[in-house]
């Protein structure tokens, strides 16, 4: 296989952005198990294995008990998410799968209801910046040392 670019060596300004955005959703109040869940979610569903790893070590460390984690994948069969939870785990699928429909007028209101326009909007915010970095690791092929 042939070396790829490393995309912070060649464009460092552009992974000072992206390291912009993530410092910004690290000083949200959104709850961090959420965050966690979001990325670890999102990474599944875009099957980048180096964020998968890298997330559900970290979710371990804050706390998210294994079981929950080995749910994420059948979340929607699962009694182990609250409905909150399931929410913006919707949420996170179908922006992750923008193309297929969107975000459906019912999840976007669901999300609303349970979480407030601060918290919805900081959880997008969630789901954008972990696709970016899931599109940024398997284009490159990142591989953890």
């Amino acid at each position: 296989m042939a070396k790829r670019i490393n995309l912070a060596e060649v464009q460092p300004k552009a992974l000072v952005a992206m390291l912009s955005i993530e410092n910004y959703l690290t000083e949200t109040e959104l709850d961090s198990q959420l965050k966690e869940l979001i990325k670890i979610r999102a990474s599944l569903i875009n099957q980048c294995a180096y964020c998968i790893q890298m997330h559900t070590t970290e979710a371990i460390k804050i706390g998210i008990e294994q079981q929950k984690l080995f749910a994420l994948a059948a979340w929607q069969e699962s009694p182990l998410f609250s409905k909150t939870e399931k929410a913006l785990l919707t949420l996170t699928d179908e922006m992750t799968l923008i193309a297929n429909s969107g975000v459906s007028e019912s999840t976007y209101q669901q999300c609303l209801e349970l979480l407030g326009e601060e918290f919805v909007a900081q959880a997008m915010m969630q789901v954008i910046m972990i696709n970016a970095w899931n599109r940024f690791a398997l284009a490159t092929k990142m591989k953890h040392a």
